[in-house]
């Protein structure tokens, strides 16, 4: 579905976010109790580039000029983002070791992976930074438009269409999962190794639905390539504003919300100093005009919470992701 008052966004690569951080005016000096001694290491879980590794680098140029010492950005790839995750949880709580987290490693993972080295117990949640919706579009050749619309055509055609994601046991995929749970209908999942391929296979026609990210689907949209049917979350995106949310299109789907999140942690063992000094920060990080801007070019909305209230929000995600993989039976290895 194309809509003409879609307005075009770019996307926020890892060049550009390193570019618009190296120009971030110096703030004030907040009036914590804590500050670091030494360098500060934001362990990304992820390949540079992406909307994890973007997060740090703005928190690490936020955080830099007020600290008074080096902010450094480490990209700790790979096994879905478990690796990295589990240097910091066996890090020292001092403040100097931060994690930028995301629904894979950090809600996810605890399900599906029979082998995890880390445990759920060994973080400090500290706030939320940014929420994504995912999208889900379709091949023009299907005519399908409308959630409402792919509900009938599945009702009629059951197992005749292909959805792809990003990968088994990612967001994307689980989102789909979810969709079918809840309406008891059956597409045939198709997982890519990566958002990339898994866009090719949709715009090719090789798969019907696709299951992504906001980005980088949307740009697809708008330019007619792929039909838009909705968004995940419980409101509309402001870089899609004519897109539906997926609550809207059938009475079964009412409580669905799925979102690509990346929030802070910290080990465990981090004292309470330590914690406020840093939700402070992302506080005032988040306020600002210029980072604002560069949230929205990802199409993101702000969303920090104090670390209760983020504490709160990645328990409920754990427990929603456990249920929709128990009965999907996904086991995996992490490798």
């Amino acid at each position: 579905m194309r809509a003409k008052s879609f307005s075009r966004r770019t996307v926020l690569s890892g060049t550009a976010a390193l570019a618009a951080a190296s120009i971030l005016p110096r703030a004030s000096l907040g009036a914590g109790d804590w500050r670091p001694t030494e360098t500060v290491r934001i362990i990304v879980p992820a390949a540079a580039g992406g909307s994890t590794d973007v997060m740090g680098r703005l928190l690490a140029a936020h955080l830099q000029p007020l600290w008074g010492q080096s902010v450094v950005v480490e990209n700790r790839s790979g096994a879905g983002g478990t690796i990295g995750t589990s240097e910091v949880a066996r890090s020292k709580g001092d403040g100097h070791t931060i994690l930028i987290g995301n629904p894979g490693p950090n809600a996810i993972a605890f399900s599906i992976f029979r082998n995890l080295t880390y445990k759920a117990d060994q973080l400090q949640a500290v706030s939320n930074m940014i929420r994504i919706p995912n999208i889900v579009s379709a091949h023009p050749s299907t005519g399908i438009k409308s959630i409402p619309e792919l509900i009938a055509y599945l009702k009629k055609n059951p197992d005749k269409l292909t959805y792809g994601s990003s990968g088994t046991g990612q967001s994307p995929h689980l989102t789909g999962a979810w969709f079918l749970q809840l309406t008891g209908l059956k597409m045939t999942h198709v997982p890519f190794r990566g958002a990339g391929p898994a866009l090719q296979a949709g715009l090719a026609g090789d798969i019907q639905i696709l299951f992504d990210n906001l980005y980088p689907s949307l740009p697809q949209v708008l330019d007619g390539k792929l039909n838009g049917l909705c968004v995940t979350t419980t409101d509309r995106s402001d870089s899609a504003p004519n897109l539906p949310v997926m609550r809207e299109g059938a009475p079964e789907l009412a409580k669905f919300d799925v979102a690509s999140w990346f929030g802070v942690f910290l080990p465990k063992t981090a004292p309470a100093p330590v914690v406020d000094e840093l939700n402070r920060q992302i506080k005032a990080m988040l306020e600002r005009d210029d980072v604002r801007k560069n949230i929205a070019g990802m199409g993101a909305r702000a969303d920090y919470g104090t670390p209760q209230q983020f504490s709160d929000f990645v328990d409920a995600e754990t427990k929603k992701f456990a249920a929709i993989i128990e009965k999907e039976g996904l086991q995996m290895e992490v490798k």
